[in-house]
């Protein structure tokens, strides 16, 4: 079992209640995926076999594990159970499934990362291609022929990033510098975030 010291440090400050249960999730995950690694990511233990096998953390009252691929596993299922890849809020070990299924659903998951499966990718719905820009900003466009055409050419995806950039200003006159600087660049046919592409 290749462990990383920080995933025992991670366990020893947990809450008393959380270490039983983290102790037998990893050891289930060991076990389901002998060559799997430990690793810390975003400050809460991962397990690594081609790819993010699955994560665990523990909080104030709840423990939380999760597949990196949970939205393609199918829950293998043994004799006489169900078994899902979707385990939401454990607080205690009995919340966990059967140690046969734990060890069915981690062979499940490194079979996929294993074989390259990707998770869907969830439809765009119209709505969430559809952008509005605010008044003042389509005001300030409309003085500006330029950038009000390139404006018009932008991919949603850009269009939101200047929109999002003039909402979220604190003051007036912050949006106001905003409105400027975003009607100026898109004159000169710049994305929002011009100064970051290479």
């Amino acid at each position: 079992m290749r462990t990383d010291p920080r995933v025992d440090e991670y366990i020893a400050k947990s809450a008393p209640f959380a270490r039983p249960i983290l102790k037998r999730i990893r050891s289930a995950v060991h076990a389901g995926c002998p060559d799997v690694e430990e690793t810390m990511k975003w400050s809460f233990p991962h397990f690594m076999h081609h790819g993010i096998l699955c994560s665990m953390a523990s909080f104030k009252a709840h423990c939380a594990f999760g597949f990196g691929k949970e939205e393609v596993m199918t829950g293998t299922n043994g004799p006489g159970e169900i078994t899902t890849a979707q385990f939401g809020r454990v607080t205690s070990v009995k919340d966990l499934p059967a140690r046969s299924a734990f060890l069915r659903l981690v062979r499940e998951a490194a079979k996929l990362n294993e074989d390259g499966a990707k998770p869907p990718v969830p439809p765009v719905s119209d709505k969430s291609r559809t952008v509005r820009a605010p008044a003042d900003l389509l005001a300030a466009l409309k003085n500006n022929a330029r950038a009000r055409a390139a404006y018009d050419e932008m991919s949603p995806s850009h269009k939101r990033e200047y929109i999002e950039w003039v909402t979220e200003a604190k003051r007036d006159e912050t949006r106001k510098q905003r409105v400027a600087a975003a009607v100026e660049w898109m004159a000169e046919g710049r994305i929002r975030n011009w100064k970051y592409v290479r």
